[in-house]
């Protein structure tokens, strides 16, 4: 079970391993002894980022990779060679050392220069300037904070965590516009009784998010009202496992169990479009996933410690890494403008950097 202080759901964590090792020159591997792909995922290079990597985000040009660390450290690297290049550390993540839980990249256009909001399981928002490497601001919740997002201007963030509440800033003066609660009846379920793990905004509504966590709900709200207006009721969410599509507004999630891990929803009804099945011995109980371009959607998980490719239509797996000894707690996914896509895995204290060749 993990320690409270990750606040990461059940099933095992990464456990902090030994100190930072060789300087930067040797954090690339370019071959991968053990784990091994089939099908239309193949490794690229491994990442060693020395300490278990807990999160990461690419930035929109794909030209940047975050990392968030058990310490509290955030690595980044060029995915196109796996150099690293930047970090991002301050007196306070040094001295508490306590997980990244979530890394966000600022869309371009918002914001002078590279600007990445991180959270951590202290409780601190850090929105650092990465070229610069310096931390521009801090905010301090009350909370384990587990989660956050712009929405699709950079103009607001959302952050969610141990608090079962949601907490609604305006990137530039980082004041808090509003805080999303359930109302104080029991029996009216318009907002989160436990944990939240993951908050996404609506890519073509600037005002509207989703959020979901353990208490079995995806709660839709809008930025003027404190209650949720309506929820799906279902997934289990330990992790970054909500997605919105950003051309069909179709909602994938990913729960942390046996049966109807992967599920599809229908954004504006709520009602459940498909589940993606699991068949013995090709499933994980999920954290993280995501759509990846329009016929196929990608998961990873733990208890069999594997990251896989689903194709929507036939809902078959047509790629995976496997043969990982430890789980996978985040991915991500960027595709760039010639529709190629590019994957990050993060299992122990590696990154696997996979490329998508589509048969």
């Amino acid at each position: 079970m993990p320690g409270p202080v990750l606040g990461l759901g059940p099933g095992p964590r990464p456990r902090p391993g030994p100190g930072p090792g060789p300087g930067p020159g040797a954090e690339l591997e370019n071959v991968v002894e053990k784990p091994e792909t089939e099908g239309e995922l193949r490794v690229l290079r491994r990442i060693d980022c020395k300490v278990p990597a807990v999160c990461c985000c690419f930035n929109q040009s794909g030209q940047l990779l975050a990392v968030g660390l058990m310490t509290g450290n955030i690595k980044l690297y060029k995915p196109c060679s796996g150099a690293f290049v930047y970090q991002l550390r301050d007196t306070e993540t040094l001295n508490i050392n306590l997980p990244v839980t979530s890394l966000n990249f600022c869309p371009p256009g918002a914001a002078s220069g590279d600007l990445l909001l991180a959270t951590y399981a202290s409780g601190k928002v850090k929105l650092w300037h990465v070229s610069t490497q310096k931390c521009l601001h801090t905010l301090v919740e009350n909370q384990e904070t587990l989660a956050a997002a712009f929405n699709a201007s950079g103009t607001r963030f959302a952050t969610a965590g141990t608090a079962a509440s949601i907490r609604l800033y305006d990137t530039a003066s980082r004041d808090c516009l509003q805080t999303f609660t359930p109302s104080p009846s029991p029996t009216v379920m318009d907002g989160h009784r436990s944990r939240i793990f993951v908050v996404k905004f609506n890519p073509h509504n600037l005002t509207e998010l989703l959020s979901g966590g353990w208490d079995d709900t995806v709660q839709f709200w809008t930025e003027n009202h404190p209650h949720s207006l309506r929820r799906i009721f279902g997934p289990h969410l330990c992790g970054d496992s909500l997605q919105i599509h950003p051309v069909s507004d179709e909602i994938l999630t990913g729960s942390w169990r046996r049966e109807k891990s992967l599920e599809v929803w229908d954004y504006q009804s709520g009602e459940k479009i498909q589940d993606i099945p699991q068949k013995d011995g090709d499933y994980s109980l999920t954290y993280s996933c995501r759509w990846l371009g329009p016929d196929h959607v990608i998961a990873a998980g733990t208890r069999n410690n594997i990251c896989r490719l689903v194709h929507r239509e036939t809902m078959a797996t047509v790629g995976r890494l496997g043969n990982l000894s430890q789980g996978v707690y985040s991915i991500d996914v960027c595709t760039d403008q010639s529709d190629k896509s590019l994957v990050a895995v993060c299992s122990e204290s590696y990154v696997y950097l996979l490329d998508h060749q589509q048969a």
